[in-house]
């Protein structure tokens, strides 16, 4: 049975950082593209980040672009995001997700992801 379990999050200040993590139950993680995604209260579930499986490949949302960096580590089975400049707009609950794809591929799609995690709250206060 697959699991993806994420930790790390919390309240912080404007400006403040954050380093979520999400540790995979999947036997063959390094297959899969893993995606950080986020929900509001009242709004539809957003892409934040990808990464392919190799790591090789990322891609960032623009509200994020040059403030969080995604990574994995493949022996660990585990990815993250570490988020810097936090702002009250990025409060929501973190998602991590897994996708099973093609080396080098990266998705903003929810819908091409396989697994989800729970979630992790993030409160970024103003």
């Amino acid at each position: 049975q697959v699991q993806l379990v994420e930790s790390g999050g919390g309240l912080v200040p404007t400006g403040g950082s954050l380093r979520l993590s999400c540790a995979a139950s999947i036997r063959t993680f390094s297959n899969y593209a893993m995606g950080w995604f986020r929900q509001a209260p009242g709004k539809e579930r957003e892409f934040v980040a990808a990464i392919s499986s190799s790591g090789g490949g990322t891609d960032y949302a623009d509200s994020v672009k040059g403030r969080f960096t995604i990574s994995r580590d493949n022996a660990k089975k585990s990815v993250y995001l570490q988020m810097n400049s936090l702002k009250p707009e990025d409060t929501a609950v973190y998602f991590c997700a897994a996708a099973a794809v093609s080396l080098g591929y990266t998705s903003r799609r929810v819908s091409r992801y396989d697994y989800w995690g729970q979630g992790t709250q993030v409160t970024v206060s103003s």
